[in-house]
């Protein structure tokens, strides 16, 4: 039997909001555990989490890796945000950086640590795809169960990868937006056969004057229907407000989830480096449980 420390935690939430469960399993050099057995654990916390997140100290930094009950998956956000925001906030040394690495496949990524300023830490978005979008209303409407007049014509549709190939609906306003309720079966069928990865739906239309837009994000491919905050999904938003120029890149809070009063927030802001303009995106996270997950 192996033995690993464990925690579930809660991202995108300070404790008033539901916030984004995720399992997170910490290893270390001499740890074994397959692709399998990592298939496994996740497929086991079905129902409980929508993704369990590995983490693998490197020299330099650290190496994380993602499944879902139905299969491994390139990036997560809340995921990410909730375990390195646990192990910042965890380590007198950590707590001290203002940048820790973290290696996601090939890429490596910055971890800005403004837990001491905002209670908050924040990711580099990986470098955006904007992807040609075939797609057109009507057939979208279909797949989202909304009649195509709910989709607001003033605002581009938009198909952009920044971890997750994410397809971007733009809704007319809020109460539109927390009524959307899509045929799971259905949707998943349309985000395979269209190669989508997630659907984020927005409204410029929110709850609290001091966040800029709602979201919302349907994950069925991935084994549930609604994501309740999305650090890849609204990574990608980032990138198309930054497209559209909707967006001066400055730090906005994003609501996210089908709750009226109580969203959780997602934090976007930008960086500058070599290659332009970046989007970070950034949260805070609550440990609900914590222990040992033995694999038998």
């Amino acid at each position: 039997m192996k033995s690993f420390p464990f925690k579930k935690i809660d991202a995108f939430t300070n404790g008033l909001s539901s916030g984004n469960p995720c399992a997170c399993v910490y290893l270390n050099s001499t740890d074994g555990i397959s692709n399998d057995e990592m298939q496994l654990i996740a497929r086991e916390l079905k129902g409980y989490v929508n993704e369990v997140i590995y983490l693998f100290p490197e020299e330099e930094c650290f190496f994380l890796k993602y499944y879902s009950a139905e299969c491994a998956v390139d990036f997560c956000g809340h995921g990410t945000i909730g375990i390195m925001y646990e192990l910042i906030k965890s380590s007198d040394y950590l707590l001290k950086q203002e940048i820790v690495k973290i290696r996601v496949k090939d890429d490596c990524l910055n971890v800005y640590n403004k837990i001491n300023e905002s209670d908050s830490i924040f990711i580099t978005a990986p470098a955006p795809q904007y992807n040609h979008l075939k797609l057109g209303s009507e057939e979208i409407a279909r797949a989202l169960n909304i009649k195509p007049q709910a989709i607001n014509q003033k605002f581009a549709l938009g198909l952009i990868n920044a971890g997750l190939n994410t397809l971007i609906v733009p809704i007319k306003n809020l109460e539109l937006c927390l009524a959307v309720l899509p045929n799971q079966a259905q949707l998943k069928d349309f985000c395979l056969k269209n190669g989508i990865d997630i659907i984020l739906i927005f409204t410029d239309e929110v709850a609290d004057k001091s966040n800029k837009f709602r979201t919302r994000v349907f994950a069925p491919k991935y084994g549930y229907l609604e994501d309740p905050a999305t650090g890849s999904g609204n990574s990608a938003f980032g990138y198309y407000l930054l497209r559209e120029s909707l967006w001066d890149g400055r730090i906005l809070s994003i609501e996210q989830n089908n709750s009226h009063n109580l969203p959780n927030i997602v934090k976007l802001d930008t960086v500058q480096n070599v290659d332009g303009r970046s989007v970070i995106f950034g949260g805070s996270a609550v440990v609900k449980i914590q222990g040992e997950y033995k694999l038998l």
